[in-house]
């Protein structure tokens, strides 16, 4: 039988999906199952999304620009706009998802064996894409303890060697919701012009921020204009994680045109998606509002109702709509595992994602788990209830 390949062999499984096939054999078995474990809201998507998908009257679905529709690019300009964010409809590329932009900029940035430094925990499918582009992630582990705080730059510093070529970071964080400060943000910044580095900045939950701190973006540094590359997707802000709409965006041209072979190459982002994402630019502040109270009151509830549980600690994150929280078991991986395998509570079961997956560090996260709020808050208080009972009797075993 032919060999698998080195990449496939050390990609990495999803944390937050490797355990669906035991929550498939829960729900088979007649247990409700609450999704913790992935950030798929269940916040309606915009109606002025959906009102353009049921208008549509094409008579051809075509492929559209590489880069995406022009009008869909020009209206995200004026949405960036609201942000300080001041950029051109040449500086964005829309991609299938935010996934695919990540994979983008690595692909045309780094050489195989060129490293990165990024924070952990940490989005676990960027390891994923560093290793398809046969780049290194090299990491810096934060701390619960102080919230997950930017560790000292100076450790950032210690990574780099001659084969360092960027820093990642994602901000509001996933899987921490923790929101960098201007002061650490702008110690990215120095160290970035200091070595001439790329700095990847995912800011997708941009739009989720509960503190007073303001959001500040890479793409407000002054100095590193064109070493930045910024993610970003519509998947968590209008519930549209389907449709896999999501954007480049630099100032630095000649990254742009590399950019575009890849997208070339793949042909066009989704055009359905696009119909969808540039209609929901239109949303009403209404509905931003909303949506925002309504994560904020979710929030509030899950830390407050995580850290009342005996052993259980969680930080308040400051945005996104994720957690880590501490548990007190050995081995969260087999806790979680366990939950979906051997565990119900009244019918019902629990789906999280284990936090060694956030890591690359041996032994880091073993007795965390990621936790997204994303689900409304009667099935929130039915999963703290579940969780609770589930620790119960696991620590009795």
């Amino acid at each position: 039988m032919p060999k698998i390949s080195t990449r496939g062999v050390e990609i990495p499984a999803s944390p937050i999906r490797k355990l669906a096939p035991l929550s498939d054999s829960a729900k088979a078995r007649g247990l409700t199952v609450y999704h913790l474990n992935i950030g798929q809201p269940d916040i309606p998507t915009p109606e002025e999304g959906l009102r353009a998908i049921r208008n549509l009257d094409r008579k051809i679905l075509e492929y559209s620009p590489s880069d995406g529709f022009r009008s869909f690019r020009e209206k995200l300009v004026s949405y960036y706009s609201k942000f300080k964010i001041n950029v051109s409809a040449d500086d964005i590329i829309i991609t299938t998802g935010g996934s695919e932009a990540v994979l983008f900029a690595f692909m045309a940035c780094l050489n195989p064996g060129d490293e990165i430094i990024v924070p952990e925990p940490a989005y676990a499918n960027y390891m994923a894409f560093a290793i398809s582009a046969g780049a290194v992630i090299r990491t810096i582990a934060s701390g619960i303890e102080d919230g997950f705080a930017l560790p000292p730059i100076e450790k950032f510093e210690a990574l780099i060697n001659k084969r360092t070529k960027g820093i990642l970071i994602c901000n509001p964080n996933n899987p921490t919701g923790y929101l960098y400060s201007r002061a650490e943000m702008n110690r990215i910044r120095d160290l970035v012009k200091k070595y001439d580095l790329y700095l990847f900045s995912d800011e997708v939950y941009r739009e989720f921020i509960y503190t007073g701190s303001p959001y500040v973006s890479a793409m407000h540094l002054v100095g590193i204009e064109e070493n930045v590359v910024l993610i970003d997707s519509v998947s968590k802000r209008y519930s549209e994680c389907g449709i896999r709409e999501g954007m480049l965006i630099t100032r630095n041209k000649e990254l742009r045109k590399t950019v575009m072979k890849f997208c070339q190459a793949r042909l066009s982002p989704p055009l359905l998606g696009q119909i969808v994402a540039e209609a929901s630019l239109d949303v009403s502040d209404e509905y931003m509002q909303e949506v925002y109270e309504e994560y904020l009151d979710r929030r509030n509830y899950v830390v407050d109702s995580l850290n009342k549980i005996p052993g259980v600690y969680s930080p308040i994150p400051m945005g996104a709509f994720y957690t880590i929280a501490r548990l007190p078991v050995d081995d969260a991986d087999a806790f979680c595992e366990w939950c979906l395998s051997d565990f119900e509570y009244e019918g019902q079961t629990v789906f999280m994602a284990p936090g060694s997956g956030f890591y690359t560090g041996q032994g880091l996260g073993k007795n965390e788990v990621r936790i997204a709020y994303v689900l409304k808050k009667e099935d929130l208080q039915k999963a703290m209830v579940v969780l609770t009972k589930a620790l119960e009797e696991y620590n009795k075993r």
